[in-house]
């Protein structure tokens, strides 16, 4: 599924100013944005999940309109199927496991009730080896659970599009390397498109079929990872 995105968007924070000018189309299942800490990498993301409106531009996935400034679309987040995993996971802590998952299939913000589930619940928990968990509430998870379970309330609405911030950043080194893994895995498994931004060179070599490197709110470089050598990565 292909995403272009075209945009920009200027950002003031008293004496600081962002301008972020980003344009570039992904065709491949697995998209890298790449880049430094204020690259402008997690507000691109934003900006595709309908969690920032752009000033300016386009932004189309598989041919359909998410955001055209010109013509006045800006589809709200909900309805752009698109699931956004936050880089500290976002689970509700006054919620278990269980319902932490349903809350994605929710309309409005009433809370899923402690021993509510569904089919589509118990088939993700299942996948990602949480059922025996699945009464426990986030402080009572390890790191490697907490992103199993904010994965599996992502997928369970069965979005057109995955979106990852930094997931792997909160992993000690040894967690890291098996969540990638996972991830590969899933991702093959389901054939859905992803768009995961990072900074380290382990995840590039991993998930970038295709990677977009930012630096300063641009788009640097748009490449194939084969070309993407590594004396193009900055070392952190």
């Amino acid at each position: 599924m292909t995403l272009t995105v075209d945009i920009r968007k200027t950002l003031t924070a008293r004496e600081r100013r962002f301008e972020l000018s980003v344009s570039f189309t992904g065709s491949c299942q697995r998209i890298v944005l790449f880049g430094p800490s204020g690259a402008g990498k997690t507000l691109t993301l934003k900006a595709v999940a309908g969690l920032l409106k752009p000033d300016a531009g386009a932004i189309t996935l598989g041919g359909a309109p998410l955001f055209d400034a010109a013509r006045g679309i800006d589809i709200p987040t909900r309805e752009r199927a698109a699931a956004y995993l936050f880089q500290d996971y976002a689970l509700f802590p006054h919620l278990n496991v269980r319902q932490n998952v349903g809350f994605a299939l929710r309309r409005g913000w009433l809370n899923p009730r402690s021993r509510e589930s569904s089919r589509e619940v118990e088939y993700w928990l299942d996948a990602f080896d949480l059922t025996a968990v699945g009464s426990s509430y986030p402080a009572q998870l390890s790191g490697g659970q907490k992103q199993r379970v904010a994965l599996a309330r992502a997928l369970v609405a069965e979005p057109r599009i995955l979106l990852l911030d930094e997931p792997f950043a909160a992993l000690d080194a040894g967690m890291r390397e098996r969540m990638r893994r996972e991830l590969s895995d899933l991702q093959t498994r389901l054939d859905i498109p992803m768009v995961l931004i990072t900074h380290d060179e382990a995840d590039v070599a991993v998930f970038g079929d295709q990677v977009v490197q930012l630096a300063g709110g641009s788009v640097q470089e748009v490449a194939h990872y084969e070309g993407f050598t590594a004396r193009n990565l900055p070392r952190r």
